[in-house]
């Protein structure tokens, strides 16, 4: 039944395609587009790597959009983090507090933007109370975060009223309002694609009629190679209306997907009905729809793989996921670049340049202070940094963890607790034979 789906889907879209009168995928268009205005927004783990998006690319992304997602970085690695703090709340929820200051060390060491650049950013947050999957004190974990990292309360919409289950919300979908089940798009009354884009942007032109000509399929693969064996898809989805793609300057949306709403899955579904080319078209803005694939998980690592399609925001793929350097982050940033909003910002500046220096040094300087000074007798312990990526079984086979409770795992040296056995953590290295969960710089 699986594979019969997965054909249906594709010949859908090559059908769709042909009728349009368009190849089944042309290159990703250059175009015009004001950087300063991309927002993200996604659906569960699409929800989870529009937060990734935004944080780690806050200099460029002006706000985002979250439906039934949780706080950045929330799954520190682990699969069983994901599944349970993440979205069952069990044992207990995210430690928002935990994650912001994981986001400002990856800051500190320039992995991720500054998160001074979320600071006059918009939120449009939304937990359905009918949605048992991402459960509502993950949501309140990811509103937490971003008031911790210095968003106000007023830039921050947060629904809660709504008998959704787990799902995106558009007016005409084949599922109704408070079950979760496939497509994952439900029809509540509610044209949430439209409230989104107008809590991130303000006041809209009314939303307009779609034109299926404008959009267009693209090859990820040129963004990510061998982009199925990452968990990426090898077709993209695009929405370019007719303006923009004679040259008007143009705003950038980026639309992540949830699980199981792949190509393979549901064919262009969730980039034709959730209602976002509706106002892309008369509000000059371009939506591009990154698609993710599902990954088989092996015999070896049950618990790794990707087998639902969903984005990677617990390392499946990639230990480095959440930061700018994951290989799904920077496809993503590929190609909001070639579409020409660039989401790598400039480096931040020197906060105290010292444009000039001492005018008048002091023109008789002890000569000799100190004739034989100390080359070096204690390094500086910040010189050593190593990473280790693995699974936290590993860590403790190979010295880096031990126990610290009956079932729990802590990090030699600093203590910090890393989980269970079948936990996979992320320790650094510094100085040698001393392991934190806190980023070392080499």
């Amino acid at each position: 039944m699986d594979r019969m789906r997965s054909t249906s889907a594709r010949t859908m879209i090559a059908f769709t395609a042909a009728l349009a009168g368009t190849a089944l995928a042309q290159p990703l268009p250059e175009l015009v587009l004001d950087g300063s205005g991309t927002t993200v927004s996604g659906l569960s783990s699409g929800a989870y790597m529009a937060v990734q998006v935004h944080v780690a690319f806050s200099r460029k992304i002006a706000g985002a959009g979250v439906v039934a997602g949780g706080p950045y970085y929330c799954a520190r690695g682990s699969v069983l983090t994901a599944l349970n703090q993440c979205m069952q709340t069990q044992p207990g929820g995210p430690d928002e507090a935990a994650l912001l200051q994981s986001a400002r060390s990856f800051a500190e060491n320039e992995t991720i933007d500054a998160l001074s650049g979320l600071q006059t950013d918009r939120l449009y947050l939304f937990s359905g109370t009918a949605d048992n999957t991402v459960t509502p004190p993950v949501m309140e974990a990811a509103r937490d975060f971003y008031l911790g990292a210095g968003v106000s309360a007023e830039n921050i919409r947060y629904v809660t009223d709504v008998p959704a289950g787990h799902a995106f919300l558009a007016e005409g979908a084949q599922n109704s309002c408070g079950v979760t089940q496939p497509d994952f798009i439900n029809d509540c009354g509610i044209d949430q694609a439209g409230d989104i884009l107008t809590w991130l942007y303000g006041e809209l032109n009314a939303a307009g009629t779609p034109d299926a000509n404008h959009l267009h399929v693209f090859e990820q693969d040129e963004f990510l190679a061998n982009s199925e064996a990452h968990g990426m898809d090898q077709l993209g989805f695009v929405y370019v209306p007719a303006n923009c793609a004679a040259g008007d300057t143009c705003k950038l949306h980026i639309a992540f997907h949830g699980c199981q709403q792949t190509p393979d899955q549901i064919g262009d579904l969730y980039a034709r009905t959730t209602g976002y080319n509706r106002w892309a078209e008369t509000n000059n803005m371009v939506v591009l729809y990154p698609q993710a694939h599902s990954v088989t998980a092996s015999s070896s690592n049950p618990l790794g793989g990707n087998p639902n399609g969903c984005w990677d925001w617990w390392g499946y793929d990639d230990p480095d996921y959440a930061l700018r350097s994951g290989r799904q982050m920077a496809a993503v940033a590929g190609m909001a670049d070639r579409l020409g909003a660039p989401l790598m910002g400039d480096p931040d500046p020197d906060p105290d340049p010292d444009p000039d220096p001492d005018p008048d040094p002091d023109p008789d300087p002890d000569p000799d202070p100190d004739p034989d000074p100390d080359p070096d007798p204690d390094p500086d312990p910040g010189e050593y940094c190593v990473r280790h990526s693995t699974a936290n079984w590993t860590h403790f086979v190979e010295s880096r963890a031990e126990f610290c409770g009956l079932f729990s795992l802590c990090a030699v040296g600093s203590g910090d607790a890393i989980g269970g056995f079948f936990d996979g953590t992320t320790l650094f290295e510094s100085p040698e034979g001393d392991y934190s969960t806190t980023p070392c710089q080499s």
